[in-house]
């Protein structure tokens, strides 16, 4: 395969698992992992310059837990 048709694999794949994540929705590649979305809760941190507490707003995150073969493979 050419590199620029790789490109264009790797960039359909990455855009179909950013929208099934905007959606909702968790994306498992089998032996390999799985891509979801957790939420985060708003905490209290501090401002290291200034020590002042600010407010860190909740907010959503993408997140990526390994499958068992990718585990494997790397240790």
């Amino acid at each position: 395969m050419s590199k620029t048709k790789a490109g264009l694999v790797i960039d359909a794949i990455t855009d179909a698992v950013t929208q099934a994540l905007v959606a909702g929705n968790d994306v498992s590649l089998v032996g390999f992992g799985t891509f979801e979305v957790k939420n985060r809760a708003e905490i209290t941190g501090r401002n290291p310059k200034t020590g002042e507490a600010m407010t860190i707003p909740a907010s959503r995150v993408p997140a990526f837990r390994a499958g068992k073969t990718l585990k494997e493979a790397v240790k």
